[in-house]
């Protein structure tokens, strides 16, 4: 200690009047003191005001230069001095020192700098004033081929240097991705991929940038797929896998390295771990059975290597996939139904696989699931169902395999991501399958639940479904039993409230409905009209220059059904309908402007 002491005073009076050799001995002291007890010295170095002397002790260069940096890049460890190192004006030299030859310097300076940016705002901040970013980038491309150990210990320095600099800085990432640096790394891990140090280094960097959006369009110019594939063949342990994994997840959200990964033979590595620990309980490889069908899935996300893979629904990759469903391992059933519910993203493949028996495989997948089952794996299953009941030419196969009762099961489901998948794979159903809506609509169960879920004001994307499947059931039956039902489980009102909805589409499959309930029920219906405002509602629709023009037709097609009940024709001849109407006859949609003058032709009648 009281060498350390004695140390510290020299080195004050230092810069004034010293020898090279005491200067020396007065650094050696300070790196063996921090050797042994780094966070007390770095204390003492801080308290003695010696941090101002390290900063015109860094220029000119000297043989101790290497050593100070040394020093300071040992203090830098410590949180609580990487502030005062930037407050004692050390960044700006430093940085100098990175435009010298010497490896030593270069080396000490790297880690010195890297350990000041270190989850340290301040040190970046400082680091990217001096412009240190850029040198180091500039070294990295020199550096670059250079594969014996002195060269390779500097470009792992300067990778964990710049890594430490942009850690969890979207500005200081985007600078280092406008220098280019993306190219120069993927072209690091592949010639030094021997070397793990530098690797996992790179490997930080990659996923450190990968995050950004402008990054993965620079990746996708690199091989870096490729790269990424052969270092993931090589490695064992289940930590360094894991670190792969880190950068492929947010990289295969960009479609062209998607298809690259695919190509590179991803795919196969990911089926392999799939089959190596499906069966184990150890705690890594359950997480690596997870990764590795989620990153699957992912992969199935891009048109073109989803395409690639399907392979016109005979790729080994799919059917491995199919095999997954039937599995016992939840998380293979989950990725196995995402899949599928990926692969169903265009007309032709769903109707191979529907033709191919993957409904069957489905459906028992969610019989296993109806008590106490896997949420996630119901959503993904309704949301495959959903997905393969698109064309036209599935929805009466997949009737007739006992899909709408499958689905029904889920009915007394609490769990919105459920009921909202469950709705739209019934929707999706009965589009244009008059027998199969009039069959649902008359179930008053599933009535009554639609119209409880369309009150669900916390869950929009529920409450939009069921009210969407409330007027499906209508639209596409025509049937007078399922209009009692709806209007007995007091649906009226939501298709009413659904007329106003922001969603074009929404308002009128709405009105569409309430003119089949007008034509088929009106005097049964009466009484809920009149409390939902209807008329107003509609007064307010062809009012309105914004409304769409198939709104004003439909809505005066509607004025026209509800006039044929008593109190309903009042209201409508109480709100001054004409002078509205009267004006649509000169609107420049044909169709509406002819509707126009009919509905003016009516309402004067009945007047």
């Amino acid at each position: 200690a009281d060498n350390l002491s004695d140390a510290l005073k020299k080195l004050k009076i230092t810069t004034t009047d010293s020898t090279a050799d005491s200067l020396e001995g007065c650094l050696d002291c300070l790196l063996q003191a921090l050797a042994q007890n780094n966070v007390e010295t770095s204390e003492k170095i801080q308290k003695s005001g010696v941090l101002q002397v390290f900063a015109s002790l860094l220029t000119p260069l000297s043989s101790c230069t290497a050593k100070v940096a040394n020093i300071i890049a040992e203090v830098a460890r410590n949180e609580f001095m990487r502030s005062p190192c930037v407050d004692a004006g050390l960044i700006p030299p430093l940085v100098q020192l990175l435009n010298c030859k010497d490896q030593e310097i270069l080396l000490q300076t790297g880690r010195a700098l890297g350990n000041i940016c270190y989850d340290s705002h301040e040190g970046r901040n400082a680091v990217d004033h001096a412009g240190g970013a850029h040198i180091v980038v500039d070294h990295l491309r020199s550096l670059c081929s250079k594969t014996d150990p002195a060269s390779e210990k500097l470009l792992t320095v300067f990778c964990g240097m710049l890594m430490n600099y942009s850690n969890e800085n979207d500005t200081l990432q985007s600078q280092l991705i406008n220098m280019g640096v993306i190219p120069t790394l993927v072209k690091l891990l592949g010639i030094h991929c021997q070397n793990a140090a530098l690797t996992e280094m790179c490997l930080v960097a990659f996923g450190n940038l990968a995050e950004l959006e402008s990054s993965k369009e620079q990746f996708a110019y690199t091989n870096i797929a490729e790269e990424l594939v052969k270092l993931f063949k090589k490695q064992i342990e289940h930590d360094k896998k894991e670190m792969i994994f880190e950068v492929l997840a947010p990289l295969a959200e960009n479609d062209v390295i998607k298809l690259q990964l695919v190509e590179a033979g991803l795919v196969e590595c990911l089926l392999e771990i799939v089959q190596k620990t499906v069966d184990s309980d150890k705690e890594d490889d359950v997480a690596e059975l997870k990764t590795a069908s989620d990153l699957m899935v992912l992969l199935l996300l891009g048109d073109e290597s989803m395409q690639k893979l399907f392979e016109g629904g005979r790729g080994s990759v799919f059917q491995r996939v199919l095999s997954w469903i039937p599995s016992n391992s939840h998380q293979l059933q989950l990725a196995g139904a995402l899949a599928i519910a990926n692969f169903a993203r265009n007309d032709g493949n769903c109707i191979h696989m529907v033709d191919n028996g993957i409904v069957q495989k489905l459906t028992d997948l969610l019989d296993r699931h109806v008590e106490d089952g896997n949420v996630t794996v119901q959503h993904a299953a309704l949301s495959a169902l959903r997905n393969l009941a698109i064309p036209v030419v599935n929805k009466a196969k997949m009737l007739s395999a006992g899909v709408a009762e499958a689905v029904l099961k889920f009915v007394r489901s609490e769990m919105p991501p459920v009921q909202f998948k469950l709705l739209g794979t019934l929707r999706m159903l009965i589009d244009a399958q008059a027998e199969a809506a009039e069959q649902l609509g008359k179930n008053v169960k599933l009535v009554e639940r639609l119209v409880e879920w369309c009150e669900a004001k916390d869950h929009a994307g529920v409450m939009g479904e069921s009210n969407r499947l409330l007027s499906a059931l209508i639209r596409h039956s025509k049937s007078k039993d399922v209009i009692r039902t709806i209007i007995q489980s007091g649906g009226i009102k939501h298709l009413v409230t659904m007329a106003t909805s922001e969603h074009v589409i929404m308002q009128n499959e709405a009105l569409v409905a309430l003119a089949l309930i007008a034509a088929l029920e009106l005097v049964t219906a009466e009484k809920d009209l009149e409390n939902a405002q209807l008329v107003q509602i509609l007064h307010r629709l062809l009012s309105d220059d914004r409304s769409a023009p198939e709104i004003k037709y439909n809505s005066m097609v509607l004025i026209c059904a509800l006039i044929g009940s008593e109190p309903l024709q009042k209201e409508v001849q109480s709100m001054a309908f004409l002078e509205v109407i009267s004006k649509l006859r000169s609107h420049e949609n044909k169709t509406v402007a002819q509707q126009a003058s009919l509905t003016e032709q009516r309402l004067a009648v009945e007047s």
